[in-house]
């Protein structure tokens, strides 16, 4: 039994509308898209033309500058268009789906008689290697680039997220197959954090630490943080928990398959639950008919609350995606406004009555409740991260351009889902989490 790191710095955001255990199996979607948005720094370079005829898990796309990462179909079918936006950036690959297309076929085997080279050929080859991101950046990994360590987090504490041990119910034996697929792509250890009680326990050839704390304490780099940070010149891969299932499942069955659990919630969900759809589905198939009839408008969002895109019934599921959050936009007038005492409404801070009540669930909208003002030192970060950096500093740095300091407030450990606690709570409205992906472009641009 591991030790537990406990986590004291976070805040639990209690929304209503958290996913019942239930699991509905929606019908295989008309359509599909991959979507080169969804990959900071991708300089896409397309592999098909409209009316090509695809099979899951033939190319798409791939990286301009790393020729080798592929991202492929994750249905067979037709490729019905190609969605470009300005300067005929490439925004959605989408096709038309047909189950008579097909996969195309991989090699079965068990990853554990493999060597190295052959276990990441085949992830390449099939284009699972984009669920792999390096820390630092949190961008796609480099197959060239050989990692100190792999990190997966099994559970995830931001709002309505989805229960994994739900998730991964008879489905264990295929998560231990990625896990020692994924143990051949470093000579150090694949690490999983994961809660007290977790059934994830039980995953062998995988060091396992326990955390316990409030958000963000699901985070994986939260988790890297407190275990083994990360220092100048290390890269760390990680991979979301759903996603070592895709790798388990190539290499048991030799084939691609991008089935995917995904909770819907929110307090503008009728009956909140699981459904199962596949990767790049249709916003529409997975809301549709599922929604609360109000006359208020409604922000659908593809992902967490916290981090999340907002999008339309029009669009797809993002790909690294397992939630879709649906709640109140928040564009219409509030009585008495921020004289209002509060005693339904959610407080970072003390502002509200209803910190008195830190059990109780709460509807909550989008409306940020004011504009942009000075960025004062507060303290008020400080208490969100569990992790020894400081945030306002680091931000400054950045606001700055001043890459040394960068360095040495420590956005080597960071991404956007680590500081999104920060942007929640910010008296001043700053927009946190845009500035630290401005700043980790600014170092992949000038130290590579």
């Amino acid at each position: 039994m591991s030790e537990v790191i406990k986590l004291r710095k976070g805040l639990n955001i209690k929304l209503k509308g958290s996913a019942e255990k239930a699991l509905e199996k929606l019908p295989v979607p008309a359509t599909v898209a991959l979507k080169p948005t969804d990959f900071p720094g991708l300089t896409p370079k397309l592999s098909v033309k409209v009316d090509a005829e695809v099979k899951a898990g033939d190319a798409l796309f791939y990286d301009k500058y790393h020729p080798e990462i592929l991202y492929t179909a994750p249905l067979g079918g037709k490729v019905v268009s190609i969605n470009r936006g300005e300067r005929r950036k490439i925004l959605e690959v989408v096709i038309s789906t047909d189950e008579k297309v097909g996969s195309a076929e991989f090699t079965k085997a068990d990853p554990s008689g493999l060597s190295a080279e052959e276990v990441k050929e085949q992830i390449l080859k099939s284009g699972l290697w984009p669920f792999i991101k390096k820390r630092p950046y949190g961008i796609v990994a480099s197959p060239e680039e050989q990692p100190k360590d792999i990190y997966i987090s099994t559970f995830d504490t931001a709002p309505l997220a989805p229960d994994y041990n739900f998730v991964m119910d008879g489905q264990l034996d295929t998560f231990q197959t990625g896990v020692n697929a994924l143990a051949k792509l470093t000579e150090g250890k694949v690490n999983l954090g994961v809660q007290a009680g977790s059934a994830f326990s039980s995953v062998k050839n995988a060091v396992i630490n326990t955390f316990d704390g409030p958000h963000p304490a699901g985070n994986v780099g939260i988790q890297i943080a407190n275990t083994n940070p990360i220092n100048k010149g290390e890269v760390v891969w990680t991979i979301n928990v759903q996603d070592v299932l895709f790798i388990g499942r190539l290499f048991e069955t030799g084939k691609v398959d991008f089935t995917r659990t995904v909770a819907i919630a929110g307090s503008e969900v009728k009956a909140p639950k699981y459904v199962q759809t596949v990767l790049g589905a249709p916003i529409k198939d997975l809301v549709g008919g599922k929604l609360v009839e109000t006359d208020y408008n409604k922000r659908i969002i593809s992902g967490n609350v916290l981090t999340g895109e907002k999008v339309s019934e029009k669009c797809f599921l993002g790909y690294y995606d397992s939630l879709v959050s649906v709640i109140p936009e928040g564009d219409e007038y509030e009585f008495l406004g921020w004289a209002d005492p509060g005693f339904s409404k959610f407080s970072a801070t003390k502002t509200y009555f209803g910190k008195l009540f830190p059990k109780k669930e709460y509807t909550m909208n989008a409306n940020i409740h004011g504009g942009e003002r000075a960025f004062v030192l507060s303290n008020q970060y400080e208490k969100l991260v569990p992790m020894d950096i400081l945030p306002v500093y680091l931000l400054k740095a950045i606001l700055v351009n001043d890459i040394d300091k960068m360095e040495n407030f420590g956005i080597y450990e960071v991404i956007e889902e680590d500081f999104a606690l920060c942007e929640y709570a910010c008296t001043s409205k700053i927009e946190v989490q845009k500035i630290l992906r401005e700043g980790i472009n600014t170092m992949i641009k000038e130290l590579g």
